[in-house]
Order: structure tokens, then C-alpha cells, then sequence
């Protein structure tokens, strides 16, 4: 064998030894850590729409929301944004909501819905201004004064039931008058078309 053949077998050899080392090289990145561990990602399963947990329909929107500036009473049909102190709302399962001037109008609603509401669905959830802060409570959780006399408070719609968030608040109320005791004092379980009646009487067919 000549120099310049055994020239060209040593680069054969070097090119090969450089191709295993190569191969050698792109196992260890495609499959382990070189201690004989394999790092390679585990297997993710997918998650179908139907395990996923989903939000039943209006719960998002159980909440209180602004009045808007356009908006009429559902019972009575006065523009409710113009009575702030007083104002109430109502939200549907189906995520129709009614605004209103006062708690009459609203307790009214919530007593009769089939006679005002534009949607059959139930009336999911129900905010009164607290006569006391002026501030949205859940009409769920509140105590009504059912209030008898119309000169009492200058109310819109002359007379209302007065809402609290607090019990002791509804107390103090109807403690301050002869003509109304703790008895006087209900939940909005309590309003049905007789109380519809005493406070919006004119307004039911």
C-alpha cells in the first residue's frame, strides 16, 4: 500500500468514527439524560369539552348592575334611573333582568311575575336598596317593614315596603311608630298577590 493510499484509508476511518460519534451523540439528546434516565415529556391527555366545568347558565350574571339611564319599571313604567335611592332589579334564569323604581314595584314583580315579566323563566335573583344605606342587598336575605302609611316617607309611588339588610335596622323602623310592630317585619318569601294588592293595587289586572 502506498503513502497516498493509507492516507485516504485514515480519513475513511476519522469519517466514520465522526458519524458514529455523531449518532452516538443526537441518542442521547433524543432519548435520556446520560445516566440512563428518560426525560422525555410524559404522554398528556386531552381533555374533552364534556370533562371540562362549565358555568350553569347565568350564574355569571347573578349580580347587581347599574340602572340603565333609559330604563322604565317593569310594573309601574316610570324611567327607574331617576330614583336611585330606591331603586330595585330583578334577573331571570335566563338572564333577562328587570329594573324598578322601588321595592313595591319590585316585591310587586316578584309576587306576580306572570303579570309583567317578558319571560317565562323564573326570577333567579332579586336586589333592593337598603333604606339605610341606600346601597343594592339581596332581596333574598332582606327585611321588609311592610309600611302602611303613605306620608311616612317621600317615596316614589307614595307607599313601599321599607328594605334592610339588617333585622335590627327593620326593628328600629317599625319601633319608631305606633301603627306597625316586629310583626310587620317579613322576608320576600312572604309577598304574595295580597301584598301585590296593598302596595300596587291599581297596577294588577
Amino acid at each position: 500500500m502506498t503513502n497516498g493510499d493509507s492516507r485516504r484509508v485514515d480519513r475513511r476511518t476519522a469519517i466514520t468514527l465522526l458519524a458514529a460519534g455523531a449518532t452516538v451523540s443526537l441518542a442521547g439528546c433524543s432519548g435520556g439524560d446520560g445516566n440512563g434516565t428518560d426525560d422525555t415529556p410524559a404522554e398528556t391527555t386531552e381533555t374533552s369539552p364534556d370533562d371540562e366545568t362549565t358555568t350553569a347558565p347565568g350564574e355569571a350574571s347573578l349580580e347587581p348592575v347599574d340602572i340603565p339611564a333609559d330604563a322604565t319599571c317593569a310594573v309601574c313604567g316610570m324611567k327607574a334611573a331617576n330614583f336611585s335611592d330606591w331603586n330595585a332589579q330583578a334577573v331571570h334564569e335566563d338572564d333577562r333582568r328587570a329594573s324598578f323604581c322601588t321595592a313595591g314595584c319590585a316585591t310587586t314583580y316578584y309576587a306576580v311575575p306572570e303579570e309583567f315579566a317578558q319571560t317565562d323563566a323564573a326570577v333567579a335573583a332579586l336586589w333592593v336598596t337598603d333604606l339605610e344605606t341606600r346601597e343594592f342587598v339581596d332581596g333574598t336575605e332582606a327585611f321588609f317593614a311592610l309600611e302602611t302609611d303613605s306620608d311616612r316617607l317621600e317615596d316614589p309611588m307614595r307607599l313601599n315596603p321599607a328594605p334592610f339588610a339588617n333585622r335590627a335596622d327593620a326593628v328600629a323602623y317599625v319601633d319608631a311608630v305606633e301603627y306597625l310592630t316586629e310583626d310587620d317585619i317579613v322576608d320576600l318569601s312572604a309577598f304574595d298577590r295580597a301584598l301585590a294588592e296593598q302596595y300596587r293595587g291599581t297596577l294588577l289586572e
